[in-house]
């Protein structure tokens, strides 16, 4: 039997496919399609310390290669999710990641600080949520801002603690490195780029924010270079992202040195994927005669 377990940060995944923050729930949208016994772990959609509306509509467009999205973050908060969703997801045989957002520090603390008790194997923090009290730029594009809240969340945390970088910056490296200098557990890249599109029939702005995170296969080569970078930068184990649709994108990803992939934008044109790129991946061993996953991670110098 080929060994595709990987170990992050002490916990064991019992293959390296997850699912990407806010691309399937928390998992009961795709229950009925998805065995979620199959895959190394669900990252849940983005939860913050009390509900968030969102952005106005339209929030979503199509665009060459992918979509962009400005949902804002849209989420019921804490409480409905931790009633609701937490004891859903302990159903299954599955690893529980929990992605968290605020728009100041003390707001990440306070889910942290409840997340402690509950039974969830890790947390996801994302670190692209605007920062009201720095003007809105986001906590992951100031190396010193993503090394105080890393350090910050990490105080108060029980469970290992996965940043999650932003890829609009100038060098990933950087932010990397200042996650790591904070205490982080697991760095995961990349985020949405940001992007626009214009209707050019209404002549006005395709989502309602004007702006929005671009993903899908348009962002690949940007994510698997960004990747590549930071493994290169930094000891911490790396959840790659960025456009996978298929095994071989996921193949793609580890051999830059991803120790863990996390299947996003194709989840809303194919449930099934995420199930579909675990069985690749093993036919991939099988093809070259790979007994363990760890001989695939970070191959390529």
């Amino acid at each position: 039997m080929r060994q595709m377990a990987v170990n992050l940060a002490g916990v064991e995944l019992k293959n390296p496919v997850m699912t990407a923050s806010g691309t399937f729930g928390s998992g009961a949208e795709y229950g009925e399609m998805v065995d979620l016994n199959k895959l190394g772990a669900v990252v849940t959609k983005g939860v913050a310390n009390v509900p968030w509306p969102g952005n106005p509509t339209p929030r979503i467009a199509e665009v060459y290669g992918g979509m962009i999205n400005a949902i804002g973050l849209q989420n019921p908060g804490y409480d409905l999710f931790a009633s609701r969703d937490i004891p859903f997801l302990r159903q299954y045989d599955t690893k529980i990641i929990v992605n968290v957002c605020g728009k100041t520090a003390e707001d990440y603390v306070d889910v942290v600080e409840k997340l402690a008790s509950q039974p969830v194997d890790m947390l996801e923090i994302n670190i692209s949520c605007p920062n009201v009290k720095e003007g809105g730029i986001a906590f992951g594009q100031d190396p010193k801002a993503v090394e105080a809240i890393t350090r910050e969340v990490k105080r108060h945390a029980k469970q290992p603690i996965i940043m999650k970088l932003s890829p609009n910056v100038t060098d990933i490296t950087e932010m990397a490195k200042a996650a790591e200098a904070g205490g982080a557990d697991v760095l995961s890249l990349i985020n949405t780029l940001t992007g626009m599109k214009i209707d050019i029939n209404r002549r006005t702005f395709a989502v309602a924010n004007r702006t929005g995170g671009l993903s899908g296969p348009a962002v690949k080569p940007v994510a698997v270079r960004m990747v590549y970078q930071v493994a290169q930068a930094v000891k911490l184990p790396i959840i790659g992202m960025g456009g996978i649709m298929n095994a071989d994108d996921a193949i793609e990803f580890i051999l830059a040195g991803a120790s863990a992939v996390a299947v996003g934008t194709a989840n809303f044109h194919n449930p099934y994927v995420t199930e579909e790129i675990v069985k690749g991946i093993d036919a991939y061993m099988a093809k070259y005669g790979i007994e363990d996953i760890h001989e695939l991670i970070g191959a390529v110098r």
